[in-house]
């Protein structure tokens, strides 16, 4: 049996996710692949650090209101950097929020972790996107390795599926909906609600933040974009580099308008050779019905490649959520550990 010990940064929605994710799958995961994942640290913005070289209890992680109320721990007096280096750990997960300009303070705790020694896998887009050959490149250097499965499309594993499987066929182009909370607004949309509206239940349902901008304005699906870019066409393309759009420019017209023409509007990251160069893009685009991309509504996702042998290959499935991202974090583990 090998025992995996993990660090984990940043412990929201994710976090709980991940810890939820062991505590009911684990047995499954030491019989299936002879691998035993125990969390040894935990450190939070807001939260504190704890620490337990033996393993912390999933259940006190994913029920108590506090780290204080967490029993049999230590609570070390460390910095991110600290806990990193310090604690007895041979995976960290990076899960701090999202920063599309920089890619830190998560590019800081992913280089820490691999100079230390350590596997890392997040599914933090900011540092991918940004930095992703950096990184990969300083993690060959050092015997580790980095997943990232749940940077693009949460659990769904668009990533794996492409760098594993489709891409011996020789992939053409990579074109889908990645953002959910643009997709539902679009959906919503169709019942006659205007941009307003629908964004406004967006955010009721909870698919939408209070400044929604980084999804709406297009900044979400172009980090996407560029993670795509780099793992599927090994070019550096960051948001920066492209024109990205979202939807706020979408009205109630332009959806009875597309309907009447058997169409609908649907944001669209795409990345694709272009005469023997690398294209990405972020726009609406107004869909015929017989696409499939063109049928998937609310606030799921969906993928297209496009490949020399394979044709047009589509998969659908959730872009967002904790137990799904759990699952792409758990992938990657299993991928590297196994």
């Amino acid at each position: 049996m090998k025992n995996v010990r993990i660090g984990i940064i940043g412990f929201g929605n994710v976090g709980r996710g991940f810890a939820q994710a062991l505590k009911q799958k684990n047995d499954f995961y030491r019989k299936a692949y002879d691998i035993n994942f125990y969390i040894t640290a935990v450190i939070d913005q807001t939260r504190g650090c704890v620490y337990n070289p033996d393993g912390i209890s999933l259940d006190e992680l994913i029920n108590a209101p506090s780290f204080d109320d967490i029993q049999d721990v230590e609570r070390p007096d460390w910095n991110t950097v600290s806990m990193i280096q310090q604690s007895e750990t041979d995976a960290i997960l990076e899960l701090t929020y999202t920063n599309l300009k920089t890619g830190e303070p998560a590019v800081l705790h992913i280089r820490e972790a691999i100079l230390s020694g350590k596997n890392v896998v997040t599914s933090n887009k900011g540092p991918i996107a940004l930095h992703y050959k950096m990184l990969s490149s300083l993690a060959v250097q050092n015997g580790v390795k980095i997943g990232v499965e749940g940077t693009v499309m949460s659990g769904t594993p668009v990533l794996r599926m492409g760098t594993e499987v489709i891409q011996s066929a020789g992939i053409t182009s990579v074109r889908g909906i990645l953002n959910g909370t643009c997709n539902f607004i679009l959906s919503e949309m169709e019942k006659g609600l205007s941009f307003e509206e629908a964004l406004k239940h967006a955010q009721d349902f909870g698919y939408a933040e209070a400044d929604p901008s980084g999804d709406v304005e297009g900044l979400d699906t172009a980090g996407k974009v560029s993670i795509l870019s780099q793992l599927l066409f090994d070019t550096r393309i960051t948001p920066q580099d492209m024109n990205y759009e979202g939807i706020t420019g979408i009205t109630k017209e332009d959806i009875e308008t597309a309907l009447k023409e058997n169409c609908r509007w649907k944001l669209i990251g795409s990345v694709k050779v272009v005469e023997n160069s690398i294209v990405a893009s972020v726009k609406p685009e107004m869909l015929p019905l017989t696409n499939p991309l063109a049928n998937v509504m609310g606030a799921t996702n969906a993928i297209q490649y496009e490949t020399d042998l394979l044709s047009l290959t589509t998969m659908i499935g959730p872009g967002a959520g904790r137990l799904e991202t759990a699952s792409a974090l758990i992938q990657d583990l299993i991928a590297i550990y196994r």
